[in-house]
């Protein structure tokens, strides 16, 4: 497996190195199916450091998370028991997935926008914007993988994240898994998928 670590704007010195390198082989040999590569970026976050940790595995699914701490080696750790925690409570998963799909999942490219927050009055009630047009501060490049939903759904809790956009392996539509504030996983799937795929058999 590949190794990258990085910082951004922070020395990571050899000593920080081995203890990365150390602690992520052993995570991903005892836990994830076949991993190819992993990367490891820390960078200042006021006067904490983060630290994200990305694993990726050789059939298209990838694992990440991220924690923040005074020391740098903390953070890592902190990050790493996350990434550890994930891989354990789906290594099963991991395994039979990586037994039934014979190829990597596939996945488009897409447009991904960071929009400008408004402003906040402190509390006041603040005025009304003179347009519904957002600014896009930033832009970048995403990926939108080929799935199941079972998958996206198991790719969602591995990354970390509130929300997934995904193709439908079923019928190639753009869907949506997402967590509730109840606690479950909500799944969007617009009437033209479902059209589709009950029209497809």
């Amino acid at each position: 497996m590949r190794y990258s670590i990085s910082g951004r704007q922070l020395h990571i010195g050899d000593a920080l190195k081995q203890h990365v390198n150390g602690n992520l082989e052993h995570v991903v040999s005892r836990f994830a199916e076949r991993p190819t590569h992993a990367s490891t970026v820390f960078a200042r976050n006021g006067q904490d450091i983060e630290c994200e940790i990305i694993i990726h595995l050789s059939t298209g699914l990838s694992v990440q998370s991220k924690a923040s701490a005074p020391d740098i080696y903390q953070s890592f750790d902190k990050s790493c028991d996350r990434i550890t925690k994930q891989l354990r409570r789906y290594k099963r998963r991991l395994k039979n997935h990586h037994k039934t799909r014979s190829a990597p999942v596939e996945s488009s490219v897409a447009s991904s926008y960071i929009l400008a927050a408004e402003e906040d009055d402190g509390g006041r009630e603040s005025e009304e914007p003179d347009t519904l047009q957002p600014v896009i501060i930033a832009e970048t490049e995403t990926r939108v993988p080929l799935l199941s939903v079972g998958e996206a759904v198991m790719q969602m809790e591995l990354a970390g994240a509130s929300v997934l956009v995904f193709r439908n392996e079923r019928n190639d539509g753009l869907n949506v898994v997402y967590r509730r504030d109840d606690g479950n996983i909500g799944w969007i799937e617009p009437e033209a998928g479902r059209e589709m795929a009950s029209s497809g058999g």
